[in-house]
């Protein structure tokens, strides 16, 4: 299989691949349904076909349509996509890319985030 790489997806993979994780498995016609101004079935097919030889998504048979679903966990896609975003953005510095986050004005941490991010810090302290 192949690794995964999620920041080498098209726009319209991406929103393909959202939906796929959203629902868990997901059919064209169930894709389709979750777009925004799709394009063609055979579009989304086509589309799909080429993920799954990328290795982001397989699929499995399912009377006359195919069932597609991803074949990395949500949380090992994002993993991979982080470090990516790290070593692209913030030359392979995570001070760097968490310092971006937490100084954005656009970011409103909760208590519960902040106790949470503390508690993530101090186990990698040990």
């Amino acid at each position: 299989m192949a690794k995964f790489k999620a920041y080498k997806l098209t726009r319209r993979e991406r929103q393909i691949i959202d939906i796929v994780y959203r629902l868990e498995t997901a059919s064209v016609h169930d894709v389709i349904d979750q777009m925004i101004d799709p394009p063609s079935y055979s579009a989304i097919r086509a589309l799909m076909r080429l993920m799954e030889e990328k290795g982001y998504i397989k699929h499995k048979k399912q009377g006359a349509k195919y069932i597609y679903s991803p074949t990395q966990s949500r949380t090992n896609a994002s993993k991979s996509a982080i470090k990516n975003l790290v070593n692209t953005f913030f030359d392979n510095s995570t001070e760097d890319a968490v310092a971006a986050l937490l100084d954005s004005s656009e970011i409103k941490l909760s208590d519960s985030e902040m106790k949470r991010i503390s508690k993530i810090i101090s186990a990698k302290k040990k």
